[in-house]
C-alpha cells in the first residue's frame, strides 16, 4: 500500500542557515523536498536569507531574531524559557496554512524558537515529526553527559540525581535555568503525548527511553551524508591530521591543538568560532582555512592523512566523521561518540579521550608513522562507511513515507469512530 503524499511539509528549524550540521540537514530536506515538486513551507527563528533558501519551491517565514547568545542575559534567559514572538509565529503559521494534508517536522528549537515552538504545534502532534539530532528534547543540558568531567550520564532527566548534578559546562547556575527550561518544555507538550521522534543512530534510543519517550514513538533514520571524495583518498601518503567543525569549546577544537603539538604533526582546522582568534594566536603553526563549502573541504581532506573528532561530549552521530570515512579518511574519536562502535567494528579508526593530552598525541604520533595500518584504516573506511549512514534520496524517500504514515494514521483514527458508530447501531 502506497503511504499518502504530503500536500504541504513545514520545515521548522532555528536557522535558516547551514550553521551546523541540523541546521545544514533542516535546509537539505526543504530544497529536496521542493525539488520533488512538494509544497514547502520553512519556519525559522531568525531572519531568512534575502533570495530565501534559492529554490522558488520553498516559501519562507522568519521570526528574525538572533540566537540567545548573541542577546544580553536576562533577555536570553526569558526568551530561552518561552519565546512568545515564536508562539505566535507558529500559531499564525499553523492557522494560515494547516490543511489534513500537512505535516510538521521541527529540528532544532533551542536557540531561538525555545519550548514555545512546542507549545504552538500541540493542535497538530498527530502530523508532527521531531528529528533529535540532539538530546535537548529529554536531557537539559542536551547531551546526557557530565561537561566537567567529560563522563556519560546516568542519571534520569529531572530526577533528583539528576537535578543535584552539576554537569552543565556553564556551571550550577545555567543548569538551574536548564532545569527549568526542561520543565517548561515538558509541560508544553508532555511526553507522554509526543510525536514521532527520529533518532540518528541507534544508540540514541535507549537514551532517549530513558528520558521517557515511549519506544513506538521512536524510529531511527541515520543522516544523509555524501562523501568528499567518490575515489578513496590514500591517506597513508598523507601527513596532514585534518578538523572540520565549529570553533568551540565542546568541539574539542583546542585538545587537538595541543595534542597535535606534542605530537609534533600538522594539523589543519576548518571551521568558525567564538575560538577561532584566541587559537589562532596560541597555535600560529597551525593552518586555519575558515569555514570552507563542501567543494573546498573535499579538496583539503585529499591531503589529509586522518580527521580528529575530539568533542568534550558524546555526539549523536559526527555527521564529518562519515563524510571523512566514506572518502577512505580513518577518524579518531572519543570512546563516548555513539559512533565509536561503528568504527572500531569497520577497523576504520581510534578512539581515545580527548582531554588526555599525552594519550591523544600518542595516538596522532603512531598513526601518522605506520603507514600500512593507516592504510588499512583508509580501506576499511572507504568499503564499509556507506553503510552507517543514507543516501540523500534514500533519506528524502524515508522521511517521506514516515510523513506519509502519519497521514495515513490520523485518517485511520479519525474513521474508527464513525465506522464504530455504524457497527453498534447496526
Amino acid at each position: 500500500m502506497t503511504a499518502t503524499r504530503p500536500e504541504r511539509i513545514v520545515v521548522i528549524n532555528d536557522l535558516s542557515r547551514p550553521l551546523g550540521g541540523a541546521s545544514a540537514l533542516a535546509i537539505q530536506s526543504a530544497l529536496g523536498f521542493a525539488q520533488l515538486g512538494l509544497c514547502v513551507t520553512f519556519v525559522s527563528g531568525d531572519a531568512p536569507p534575502a533570495a530565501g533558501l534559492g529554490h522558488p519551491g520553498v516559501a519562507m517565514i522568519g521570526l528574525g531574531q538572533d540566537r540567545l547568545l548573541a542577546r544580553g542575559s536576562i533577555a536570553a534567559a526569558a526568551a530561552g524559557w518561552w519565546n512568545p514572538a515564536a508562539h505566535r509565529m507558529i500559531r499564525q503559521a499553523v492557522i494560515a496554512h494547516d490543511t489534513p494534508g500537512t505535516v510538521y517536522h521541527l529540528h532544532g528549537w533551542s536557540q531561538i524558537l525555545s519550548p514555545a515552538v512546542l507549545g504552538a504545534l500541540v493542535p497538530v502532534r498527530a502530523r508532527l515529526v521531531i528529528s533529535a539530532h540532539d538530546f535537548f528534547l529529554v536531557c537539559p543540558n542536551g547531551a546526557f553527559a557530565d561537561f566537567a568531567s567529560g563522563t556519560p550520564c546516568p542519571h534520569v532527566p529531572l530526577g533528583i540525581a539528576c537535578c543535584l548534578s552539576g554537569c552543565d559546562r556553564r556551571g550550577r547556575l545555567h543548569k538551574l535555568w536548564r532545569l527549568g527550561r526542561a520543565a517548561i518544555q515538558r509541560a508544553a507538550m508532555p511526553l507522554n503525548a509526543c510525536p514521532l521522534v527520529l533518532a540518528i543512530h541507534p544508540a540514541m534510543r535507549p537514551l532517549l527511553e530513558r528520558g521517557g519517550i515511549a519506544p513506538d514513538a521512536i524510529a531511527v533514520v541515520p543522516n544523509p551524508v555524501a562523501p568528499w571524495s567518490t575515489t578513496r583518498i590514500a591517506a597513508e601518503r598523507n601527513r596532514e591530521v585534518l578538523f572540520v567543525g565549529r570553533i568551540e569549546a565542546t568541539k574539542g577544537v583546542d585538545l587537538a591543538l595541543a595534542a597535535a603539538r606534542m605530537a609534533g604533526v600538522p594539523i589543519r582546522i576548518v571551521g568558525e568560532g567564538s575560538l577561532a582568534a584566541d587559537l589562532r594566536t596560541q597555535y600560529p603553526e597551525a593552518h586555519f582555512a575558515g569555514r570552507l563549502a563542501p567543494a573546498a573541504i573535499g579538496r583539503l581532506a585529499r591531503a589529509a592523512r586522518l580527521l580528529v573528532m575530539p568533542s568534550r561530549y558524546p555526539e549523536p552521530f559526527g555527521l564529518v566523521a562519515i563524510e571523512a570515512l566514506a572518502s577512505g579518511l580513518p577518524v579518531v574519536m572519543p570512546p563516548g561518540a555513539l559512533l565509536a562502535g561503528d568504527v572500531a567494528a569497520i577497523g576504520a579508526g581510534a578512539t581515545v579521550e580527548p582531554r588526555d593530552i599525552t594519550a591523544f598525541a600518542a595516538i596522532l604520533r603512531d598513526l601518522c608513522a605506520d603507514d600500512g595500518r593507516l592504510a588499512a584504516m583508509s580501506r576499511a573506511a572507504f568499503s564499509h562507511a556507506p553503510s552507517l549512514a543514507m543516501t540523500a534520496q534514500a533519506w528524502l524517500e524515508r522521511l517521506l513515507a514516515i510523513y506519509g504514515a502519519r497521514l495515513d494514521q490520523r485518517a485511520i483514527g479519525r474513521a474508527l469512530p464513525s465506522m464504530t458508530a455504524r457497527a453498534a447501531g447496526g
